[in-house]
């Protein structure tokens, strides 16, 4: 896979997690998931055990296996695999960050706890800190999806002056309806050369003309790809 250095743009493919009608999860075919987004969609970067992939569903060994497999089967033909390694357990997260920075993962993304949820901007901050602190060599995205976590903080308040508290930040998975909050995101940050990456298909025709710099989606539509293709 290409140097995590690399900024993370253009289209990334929301993964499933594959199951047998057993309810095992299907290890067997992600080769073939990586090889068919690779050549059949021209899509090189993978978002892993996110809403889509059913992560939160995962226990934490099947969190881990899951990635280890998508790092292992995109090596050389994936750019950039992400893992989403959010839980409601700190120590949990912290885990799953660090297994993601030893098996050569190219980033993490985090989403907020919602069980007992950060009352506040800080209190996110502090527990996203901490799971960035356990892979301090990966860059950070933070995932903004208030309508599964029931939080209402908005994603612009929580990234004003968030690199000064997690330097490895490096953008955003914006997944909310809200274009005016995603548009406040983009305006006030375009100095930082943030990742801006919009999740809701519907309407990612809007958030592009807002300045949306890549898409994380269920739908990968190939035409699409020409956009970030320099």
């Amino acid at each position: 896979m290409a140097s995590s250095k690399k900024k993370l743009q253009g289209l990334v493919a929301a993964t499933i997690t594959p199951m047998t009608e057993h309810g095992e999860i299907n290890f067997s075919v992600i080769g073939q998931y990586v090889d068919y987004l690779v050549e059949e969609q021209g899509v090189k970067n993978v978002f892993v055990n996110g809403t889509t992939g059913e992560g939160l569903s995962l226990s934490v060994s099947e969190r881990r296996r899951v990635a280890e497999e998508w790092v292992t089967k995109g090596r050389n033909k994936l750019d950039q695999v992400v893992i989403h390694v959010g839980a409601l357990s700190l120590k949990e997260s912290q885990e799953l960050a660090q297994h993601a920075a030893e098996i050569g993962a190219d980033g993490i993304a985090v989403i907020a706890p919602f069980f007992l949820k950060p009352w506040n901007k800080d209190v996110l901050i502090n527990f996203l800190k901490e799971v960035a602190a356990a892979a301090p060599a990966l860059p950070f995205y933070y995932y903004h999806i208030p309508a599964v976590t029931g939080i209402k903080i908005r994603a612009e308040e929580v990234l004003d002056g968030i690199q000064e508290k997690i330097p490895t930040f490096q953008g955003l998975k914006f997944s909310d309806t809200d274009l005016l909050d995603f548009g406040q995101c983009v305006d006030q940050n375009r100095q930082r050369q943030f990742a801006f990456l919009f999740g809701v298909d519907e309407q990612l025709l809007s958030a592009l003309v807002m300045g949306a710099t890549g898409a994380v989606g269920s739908f990968v539509f190939r035409d699409l790809s020409t956009l970030w293709s320099n």
